[in-house]
């Protein structure tokens, strides 16, 4: 059975951050769902755990970072190609957040973009042809 991933996330407006993700594509599994936490799908394997500021606290003693103003996590996600890193971005920013907080980075074999959501969590979309990525780094 393939691994499953549950990134939990601090948010300070959980409808407006589960319509958000919603917009960027991710499904909610009301399974999950309640006043204090939604459960986004973003595929088979990889979920987001939308959870108020007081459902957080209990998970960790630890103070919660404001992540407009301090880096806590960087999270990747794959994409098929070039047109899906933009068009992922392009969501995100028609949802109210906002697009390419990190440069874009364009190496040819990889491409890569990335959004903030509401909360200021950064999120990065990126693209690699493997085959030229392998060859790229044979050469190197």
């Amino acid at each position: 059975m393939p691994k499953l991933v549950f990134i939990n996330l601090p948010v300070t407006d959980l409808s407006r951050s589960k319509a958000f993700y919603e917009a960027v594509g991710a499904t909610n599994n009301p399974q999950f769902t309640d006043d204090t936490a939604a459960c986004m799908v973003l595929s088979d394997t990889i979920h987001v755990m939308l959870l108020t500021h007081e459902k957080f606290r209990q998970f960790t003693p630890k103070a919660i970072a404001d992540a407009r103003t301090t880096s806590e996590v960087l999270i990747c996600l794959s994409a098929d190609s070039r047109g899906e890193v933009d068009g992922l971005v392009d969501k995100a920013v028609n949802a109210g957040g906002k697009g390419d907080p990190t440069p874009t980075q364009d190496f040819g074999f990889m491409y890569g973009r990335s959004f903030e959501d509401l909360d200021g969590h950064i999120w990065e979309t990126m693209w690699m042809d493997m085959e030229a990525a392998k060859e790229a780094m044979a050469s190197a």
